[in-house]
This record gives structure tokens, C-alpha cells and sequence, in this order.
């Protein structure tokens, strides 16, 4: 009986032993699921209903904090932008605003240059912070990323500048010239001096009105609504013509090369337009009795063939600290020079705006004292409508085979010209 009893007593105590660890492992367990984590950053049961519906949607970064500070719902982009680390807000000047608008209610707002995380190079992020409380013990923190804004913002406060100091001279000068020709009505030598001395400026003023016009119009439209096959042979035939009175007063002998019969795909206007402007570039920057060239020829790329226009003249050369900036709008590698030969500092800003909406490029090699080499290079019109064509059949007949494609030749090899850009005894005949 002694052992029976003793059995039973041992029997209950395993079992009361038992039911203690079960429940002791089931608070363990809720305690660790109420524990906050990155992914749920708290329970959404504190937010009020609705809000985490709205926080999701928003384009700004938000961040909700409670009453001890502690983060309780924060969106990917507040973790992207680094404002949130180990479950704190890592802003100090955020969190003082936040306890500030807990304190009493007010909504704060605020611009900080935060530390842009991980480039090492003190790049700052502009960022717009607004605090506002969220029911009776939670503040919601929004931070708008202000950093392309401002970018922006500059370019074109340093645009309108500079068209403004463009602009100032040829009208100055005109300004000027008018009120000599008034002074000297009686010298019809002064007169007719003062007169051509106007022509200059008025056709300055004019041709850098023209460019803001062209460079306006290559940033805003789409010119491959309206891509067409354009002549090779007759972009470098007009821009020849362009530049044919300029070439002549200096002596200058334009040569023209390369392959021919070849078809580049885009807009007409706004590529004749682009080789132009180089081509004028060489010939207003070339001395006297000297060559610039011209020529095209197929370059192998991925995706498709390329077509590259080069223009190379044999002059002064620019230098390696020039070379880095001269794609920028307005600026000269010679302000003096520039203002002789009437350039406004847009051409070359056309040319890389036109390239980088046809799909292509525009490089620059040049050496001081040996002159420099602009070459081109956009799609060639047969690989574009290849890629398209092969894009369609694909989509239409996804087994078919290279072997299908209307007894077309698979064969055809590639040019091997080099894709470096021509120097000046390669182009110049």
C-alpha cells in the first residue's frame, strides 16, 4: 500500500511539474511574438484604424513613434534613406522636433542635408521633414526627398543666368551701336561701319535665340514618334552646305569619306541639325588653310550595327580638364575666341541631347596642338527595323527558327572596324 501511495504521489507531482512548464513555455512564446522586428515593427494594434493603409500609399517616407520615443511603424523607403536604425530614429534633430509636437500638439516642419549613407564622398541628401501627432500618444514623422528637386532647381537657376549674360551682350551692344549711328548721322563712313558692326550682333542675338529654341525642342519631344531612315550621305551633303561660305573665307578644305549609301534611324531635322553643329564647329575653331573631315562608316555593336560619323579638323586641340565639360550648356573653352566666331556655347549641349535621345552617343578625342575628333554614333535604320521585325515574329511565332526567316542570309558577317574614334590622318584623304 506504502508503495502504491508513494507511486500516485510521484505520479502527481510529474504531472503538476508538467503543466508548469507548459504554461511557463506558453507565456515565453507570446512574450517573443509581441517582441518588435524590422518586417513588423511592432503590432499595427496601436495604430488607429486605417493609418496603415494610408502610410503604405504615401510617397514620402514616414515614420511613427510612441510615446518612449521607440519606432512603431516605419515604410522601406525611412530605411533607405537611413532614417531609421535598430528600431530608433537615427535623426537627432527629427527625434528633438518629434518630442517637441508630443509635448504640445504642434505641427513642425523642417529642411536638413543629411550624410547620403555608404558613398563615402559627403554627398548629402536635402530632405523636408514634417511632424504632426497621431492620436492621443503617437507622432507621425513624413520626410520628402528634396535632393533632385534642388538638382533641378539649380540647373535652372544657372540656366536662366546664363541666357540672361548671353543675352545681355549682343542687346547691349546693339544698344550702343544704335546711339553712335545717331551720333555720327553726319559720317556716312561711321555710319555704314557702325551699321555692319550691328548686322554682327543682331545675327549673334539671333542664332543664340535659334539654339534655346532647338535645345528646348530636343529636351521636351520624343523625336522617334516620327523616326524615319535618314541618308548618311545626305546629313554630311547639308551640313557641308551649311558651313560652305564660313570654310570658304578661311580657306578651309572640307573632306568627306568613309563608306557610303549607309541609313541612320531617327529624325531628320534634329540629326542634320546635330552633324551640323559640329561640322560648324570645326570650321569656326580651324585655322586658316587647313582641312576638316568628315566621314561615316558601320561599327558591330550590341544590339544592333551602329553608324558613326566622325568630324575631325586640325585644330589648336582641347585641353584634358576642357574635354570633361565642353558637352555643357554655355560653357567655352574660349570665351574670347567663342564670342569672334559667334558661338553661343549650346551647339555641342544640341549634339548630346540629340544622340542620347536617338539611342546613341557622341565622344570627343583630341590632343593640344593636334587637333580633336567628334564622333557620332547612332543606330543604323536596318538594325532598328531588324530588332523590331525579329521583336514582332517572336512575339507572333515564339518556336520559330533562324531557319524560318524568309530564306533571309544568317550569315552576313560583321564589319571589323575598330569602335576608337578616328584621328586625323585616318579621316582627313
Amino acid at each position: 500500500m506504502n508503495v502504491n501511495a508513494a507511486i500516485a504521489a510521484l505520479a502527481a507531482l510529474a504531472g503538476l511539474c508538467t503543466g508548469v512548464i507548459a504554461m511557463l513555455a506558453f507565456r515565453w512564446s507570446e512574450r517573443e511574438q509581441a517582441k518588435p522586428t524590422r518586417s513588423s515593427l511592432h503590432t499595427d494594434a496601436v495604430l488607429p484604424p486605417g493609418v496603415d493603409t494610408v502610410l503604405s500609399v504615401l510617397r514620402s517616407s514616414a515614420v511613427v513613434l510612441d510615446e518612449a520615443d521607440a519606432v512603431v511603424k516605419a515604410s522601406s523607403a525611412a530605411y533607405a534613406l537611413g532614417l531609421v536604425r535598430g528600431g530608433k530614429l537615427a535623426v537627432e534633430p527629427m527625434l528633438q522636433m518629434a518630442r517637441d509636437t508630443r509635448r504640445d500638439g504642434e505641427i513642425r516642419q523642417i529642411e536638413l542635408d543629411l550624410p547620403r549613407r555608404g558613398t563615402g564622398r559627403g554627398e548629402a541628401l536635402a530632405v523636408s521633414a514634417r511632424v504632426a501627432p497621431l492620436g492621443s500618444r503617437l507622432v507621425l514623422l513624413l520626410v520628402e526627398d528634396l535632393t533632385e528637386a534642388r538638382r533641378i532647381e539649380a540647373v535652372r537657376r544657372d540656366f536662366v543666368a546664363n541666357v540672361s549674360h548671353e543675352l545681355k551682350t549682343p542687346v547691349g551692344a546693339l544698344s550702343l551701336l544704335s546711339e553712335a549711328v545717331m551720333d555720327a548721322s553726319d559720317d556716312p563712313e561711321a555710319v555704314t561701319r557702325f551699321a555692319g558692326r550691328m548686322q554682327i550682333e543682331a545675327t549673334r542675338l539671333t542664332s543664340l535665340v535659334q539654339e534655346l529654341i532647338d535645345l528646348s525642342r530636343v529636351q521636351n519631344d520624343d523625336p522617334l514618334e516620327d523616326a524615319e531612315p535618314v541618308r548618311v550621305d545626305e546629313l554630311v551633303a547639308e551640313a557641308i552646305d551649311r558651313c560652305r561660305h564660313q570654310a570658304g573665307t578661311k580657306q578651309i578644305t572640307m573632306a568627306t569619306g568613309g563608306t557610303a549609301d549607309l541609313h541612320v534611324w531617327g529624325n531628320r531635322g534634329q540629326l542634320a541639325a546635330a552633324l551640323g553643329n559640329l561640322v560648324e564647329n570645326a570650321v569656326n575653331y580651324s585655322p586658316a588653310r587647313t582641312r576638316v573631315g568628315i566621314a561615316a562608316r558601320r561599327i558591330p555593336a550590341t544590339g544592333g550595327d551602329q553608324i558613326e560619323l566622325a568630324v575631325t579638323d586640325q585644330g589648336i586641340g582641347i585641353s584634358e580638364k576642357d574635354r570633361e565639360r565642353i558637352f555643357e550648356r554655355f560653357y567655352r573653352v574660349d570665351p574670347a575666341r567663342s564670342r569672334q566666331t559667334g558661338g553661343t556655347g549650346l551647339g555641342l549641349a544640341i549634339v548630346k541631347h540629340v544622340a542620347a535621345s536617338h539611342g546613341g552617343e557622341v565622344t570627343v578625342w583630341s590632343a593640344e596642338g593636334q587637333g580633336s575628333t567628334f564622333t557620332l554614333r547612332l543606330p543604323e535604320a536596318g538594325s532598328v527595323r531588324d530588332r523590331d521585325r525579329d521583336r514582332d515574329r517572336s512575339s507572333r511565332e515564339p518556336y520559330e527558327t533562324n531557319a524560318d526567316l524568309d530564306g533571309e542570309d544568317q550569315d552576313r558577317p560583321y564589319e571589323t572596324n575598330s569602335c576608337e574614334p578616328l584621328s586625323a590622318p585616318e579621316v582627313l584623304p
